[in-house]
């Protein structure tokens, strides 16, 4: 569209400039005509530039982004699938010697909108990856809100519970246990309080059965130094025929220790959270909130202008075991070492080793895996 407006423009600059050489014949009056046409395209080139967008319909600017991904796996111990799924390990059904794996579902498109209207500027985004159920690589919905100005959103996005500022950087999908990780409908209220504080209020629906929505809150302060934050979640969830309290807080907070480095660590404690942590532990069983206390750690540190290396850790702690098939769980751990390389701006090589840990406190029974995975990722 920009290219099309300097074309317009172009030419009818070639034109006036033309025109000082044209016979005596051409009055004023047409000079002032394309004057004012020059003038015009001018405007209109300006006005489309202006606004950021790949390219416009009407007085909307559209933004087309995204990535594909390659990621190539091997499992040492136990198969865990496409997600480093640490809930797997310790199943007989997983056991393996040794299993080779490849998936591109993690691949990912998205579009963004901007409108400016009489109520304040108006945003979009629609946003989709290939991780449909059944191991399918077919398109699942991530991202689908408005934005009414700078405060209110309406619409499907990451749960106003969740640390998304902290989580930690990793190669496969998951990243580290410990760490509350949903996206859910909502309707979302977000101010500034000035000098680096902000807060947002939210009702979201449950991502465990329930008749009611979710509340939360969440409250933070940042400078260029470090940041912190501070939500809080309440609800309900239906089992049994029997509402059970669901309450949870999470506290997360980073530093930049000295230049290139990153510090961050996030802790999350509640009773029935486990539909929104990433190990998915029950949130009910037998009729009894299942109390759970996780956490995250994460060090980074910038080497050069191309590189980036890091570990992050997490782990999650149940009061009661989650079924898994033959095997339960109380306790999750995972380690994640990884590597990446940028050459360009938006192509990423990348590397990681994962450890996981699965124990149940009741039985004794504790089981460990292992894997390695390397992805390639161009961004658009």
């Amino acid at each position: 569209m920009k290219k099309i407006h300097k074309g317009r423009l172009a030419l009818a600059a070639a034109a006036l400039a033309g025109s000082a050489g044209l016979a005596q014949a051409d009055t004023q009056s047409e000079l002032q005509e394309l004057r004012n046409r020059v003038e015009a395209l001018e405007a209109e080139n300006q006005q489309a530039a202006g606004a950021p967008g790949d390219f416009r319909l009407g007085n909307t600017a559209v933004d087309i982004y995204g990535y594909v991904k390659a990621d190539f796996y091997y499992d040492f111990d136990f198969s865990q699938g496409d997600t480093a799924f640490v809930n797997n390990i310790g199943e007989p059904v997983n056991a393996t010697d040794g299993e080779f794996g490849a998936t591109v579902r993690q691949s990912r498109l998205g579009i963004r909108t901007t409108t400016e209207s009489d109520i304040g500027t108006l945003r979009g985004q629609l946003e989709f990856d290939l991780f449909a159920s059944g191991g399918t690589s077919e398109l699942r919905l991530r991202h689908a809100n408005v934005q009414i100005g700078d405060h209110w959103l309406i619409g499907q996005t990451w749960t106003n519970f969740m640390p998304l500022g902290q989580y930690p950087a990793s190669v496969e999908f998951n990243g580290p246990v410990g760490i509350s990780f949903a996206r859910v409908p909502q309707v979302r209220y977000s101010n500034s309080l000035g000098d680096g504080f902000d807060y947002s209020l939210s009702l979201e629906e449950n991502t465990a059965a329930s008749s009611d929505p979710v509340a939360t809150a969440a409250f933070q302060y940042s400078n260029d130094l470090f940041t912190a934050r501070i939500a809080g979640l309440t609800g309900t969830i239906e089992s049994g025929g029997v509402d059970v309290d669901q309450t949870g807080v999470t506290l997360s907070g980073s530093i930049t220790p000295w230049q290139g480095g990153l510090f961050q660590a996030t802790y999350v404690d509640g009773e029935a959270l486990g539909p929104l942590l990433i190990g998915l532990g029950d949130a009910v069983v037998g009729g009894q909130a299942n109390d759970v206390e996780g956490y995250t750690i994460e060090f980074r540190q910038d080497i050069g202008d191309k590189w980036n290396v890091g570990f992050g850790y997490g782990r999650e702690d149940y009061d009661l075991p989650t079924s898994t098939g033959t095997l339960s769980f109380t306790e999750l751990e995972t380690l994640h070492v990884n590597a990446f390389f940028s050459p360009t701006d938006n192509l990423t090589l990348s590397a990681e080793y994962i450890f996981g840990e699965r124990n149940d406190t009741f039985t004794g029974d504790t089981f460990d895996g292992d894997r390695v995975q390397v992805a390639v990722q161009l961004n658009f």
